[in-house]
């Protein structure tokens, strides 16, 4: 039954990535018909090809065979429906398509919301590669809001609204953080409006017994949940919460979910619910990427005698937006980095041929930095009260309403700065994003690409910007490779040397407003970047004797402190850091311990004003769960790393078939033949 010739697997993978997905898009409705009127010429069937390049979702003979199966569905329309107006004529409830085109203001689909919807009201189960930013949260939605009210015609009224019990749920939707679950909540509501369902969320960093009770006071229909606190609803008896008649589940982010090592969860959310040879339920599957892991996670939860592959993603369109330009500012030292973050919004702030007000996001790639930028920036001219731009932080240790709270500030805010760790990097929806400024090395390429990719959404324009220290541009290239980044040299406080060489005036009001800043910030808030900077990842190219002289040049140059933090001798011991030239091992007699600073006591209590959100609360458990190579276990072994043995995929090549090796020779696998992004390309340099 699965056997398929590695010929043919090859051969499918090269149709599919031959023909572009904006061709499928651009055939109207009469071409279409008048295609199927044509002799089977060779220019006919080329011209058709697109349609069966994706696992036949259009042609004629799969859709009467579905059909057959499916006979309670929608019929399907002559051709893909591409306005949400035009749904009717897939059988969509009118009450949906209200809140879509009026309440909403949709009109146009985008292509991943058009080559998703479509086939997913046929009811078939469904694995799509879409990236974020591209609309695939109404992708699912709309399907699955469709199915509840098939199940429960009586919910199409606002006035049939009942109260649904926490234990008949009728769809869960699943993401792998507490802002996207959030986002998604609101997005559904949205859609519920002019109905009877019920949504939910439910996420962790959120009081358990408040949501509870919420939920058995008003009943639920859609549940939108993280799988950390779906897992501890189902398990606990009770919580009374159960899906007996689950009739959608829905993964969105299902490589990040792999990847932050939620696996085990996921498990065990399956064995909770009912088994799908049980209770027919519809799986749709959202991932940027389609890994090894992705591939035995899906073959594990949809029908593999009813399932589709929806490839929105094109092969040379996977690594970032393409029209957001990247550069590449290469500072003398750490003590350049703060004053080039504010040359660089300086200059877009005064520039008046921009379409959008300056809002940038300012990653970095631990949670101690994201408090420090954000008590020291609070305190400048550029960024500070009366200045017309906000500016906010999140980062993991703040509680879920304050973040939630934050991100919806800044995305309301015409013109802002938010500082940030990974929590927004992916998923997350900040509308006019103009500038996305990395600072310090990305974790790695793919969360380098997440991070890029908050801004150029939606249609608008966009820049990328990569701040790094001379000595870390090396293992930049090789974290990197094949990505548009270029040097940028037209930034002068990242070139300019402390105290040896001549500044322009806005360069010595940047170095100037930071001095005074870091004057009036707790010296205890530095050691935390100090101890967090030699707990990171460095690597071939970047050693932490080069971390540590920066750090140090950092603290005594720009900050004018007299000496560096001293680390605690336990503290070197564990990091393997008493032989390290430039550390200082010993204890500061004005240290503070480092919990009051960073949840449990809350010493900086939240605010909502404008320069006030100090950071405090509790931890997360999102994060710190597993690199981003996953860990072994269900979904196939060695599921993360880049090496190492798999009897099915191939020797010891890596996780993605790309050398010799022994094929599985599994035709659910082959429909997978076409997914981009999921292996390397060969080689690849750095551009700059």
């Amino acid at each position: 039954m699965f056997k398929a010739s590695i010929q043919r697997q090859v051969r499918l993978g090269n149709v599919a990535r031959q023909f572009s997905t904006v061709s499928l898009m651009r055939n109207s409705r009469s071409e279409h018909l008048a295609i199927l009127r044509q002799t089977p010429s060779q220019p006919a069937l080329r011209r058709l090809a697109p349609r069966y390049a994706f696992s036949h979702l259009y042609s004629t003979q799969s859709a009467s065979a579905q059909a057959n199966r499916e006979g309670e569905f929608a019929p399907v329309a002559s051709a893909p429906v591409t306005r949400f107006s035009e749904l009717s004529q897939l059988g969509v409830n009118s009450r949906l398509i209200q809140a879509l085109t009026r309440g909403m203001g949709y009109d146009a689909m985008t292509e991943v919301q058009a080559m998703a919807i479509n086939p997913a009201l046929k009811g078939s189960d469904m694995v799509a590669q879409a990236k974020t930013g591209t609309g695939k949260t109404l992708a699912f939605l709309v399907p699955v809001f469709q199915r509840v009210l098939m199940d429960q015609p009586d919910l199409a009224d606002v006035r049939n609204r009942r109260r649904s019990s926490s234990e008949d749920i009728r769809a869960i939707i699943l993401s792998p953080t507490r802002e996207l679950a959030e986002q998604i909540g609101v997005e559904a509501r949205k859609l519920a409006k002019n109905t009877g369902i019920v949504v939910q969320t439910a996420v962790g960093g959120t009081r358990k017994r408040e949501a509870l009770q919420k939920m058995w006071r008003e009943g639920c229909d859609v549940l939108v949940a993280t799988p950390g606190r779906l897992n501890d609803l189902l398990t606990d008896p009770g919580a009374r919460v159960a899906a007996p008649k689950l009739q959608a589940f829905v993964l969105d982010e299902a490589d990040r979910m792999l990847d932050v090592g939620f696996s085990d969860e996921i498990r065990e959310i399956q064995n909770s619910l009912p088994s799908k040879h049980e209770v027919e339920r519809q799986t749709l599957l959202f991932s940027a990427t389609i890994p090894r892991d992705v591939v035995h996670l899906a073959k594990s939860m949809v029908r593999p005698e009813n399932f589709q592959f929806v490839q929105t993603i094109k092969e040379d369109d996977v690594a970032t937006h393409e029209r957001v330009p990247q550069h590449l500012v290469a500072v003398q030292g750490f003590e350049n980095l703060f004053p080039t973050i504010l040359d660089i919004a300086n200059k877009a702030i005064a520039a008046k041929d921009s379409e959008l007000p300056f809002k940038a996001i300012v990653f970095f790639s631990n949670t101690a930095t994201v408090q420090f930028a954000y008590e020291v920036f609070r305190q400048t001219e550029l960024f500070g009260r009366g200045s017309g731009v906000d500016i906010f932080g999140i980062h993991s240790k703040l509680t879920q309403s304050q973040r939630t709270r934050s991100a919806d500030f800044f995305r309301r805010a015409k013109s802002a700065v938010l500082f940030s760790s990974d929590v927004t990097a992916r998923g997350m929806d900040f509308p006019n994003v103009t500038d996305v400024i990395q600072v310090g090395l990305p974790p790695d390429r793919d969360q380098y690409i997440h991070r890029v990719g908050r801004t150029g959404r939606a249609g608008n324009s966009g820049k990328g910007w990569l701040i790094l220290s001379q000595e870390e541009v090396p293992e930049a290239r090789h974290r990197l490779p094949g990505l548009p980044i270029k040097p940028n040299e037209t930034i002068e406080s990242a070139k300019h040397v402390m105290g040896q060489t001549p500044a322009s005036p806005d360069v010595s009001s940047f170095f100037s407003q930071l001095s005074e800043a870091y004057s009036r910030t707790p010296k205890s808030s530095f050691r935390t970047v100090y101890l967090a900077f030699l707990g990171q990842k460095f690597g071939r190219y970047f050693r932490i004797e080069d971390a540590v002289n920066l750090l140090n040049n950092w603290c005594l140059r720009g900050m004018g402190w007299t000496e560096q933090p001293a680390v605690s001798p336990k503290v070197a011991h564990n990091r393997n850091l008493t032989r390290t030239r430039g550390v200082r091992i010993g204890i500061d007699v004005d240290e503070e311990p480092l919990s009051s600073r960073f949840g449990g006591n809350n010493d900086f209590p939240y605010r909502l004003r404008r320069g006030d959100n100090n950071f405090g609360g509790r931890d997360d458990n999102f994060g710190g769960r597993g690199g981003s190579g996953g860990r072994p276990g269900w979904y196939g072994g060695r599921s993360g790393g880049h090496g190492g043995s798999s009897s099915n995929y191939g020797g010891r090549n890596d996780n993605f078939n790309r050398g010799r090796g022994r094929s599985s020779g599994n035709s659910f696998e082959d429909r997978f033949s076409s997914r981009a992004g999921t292996g390397s390309r060969g080689p690849q340099r750095a551009s700059f």
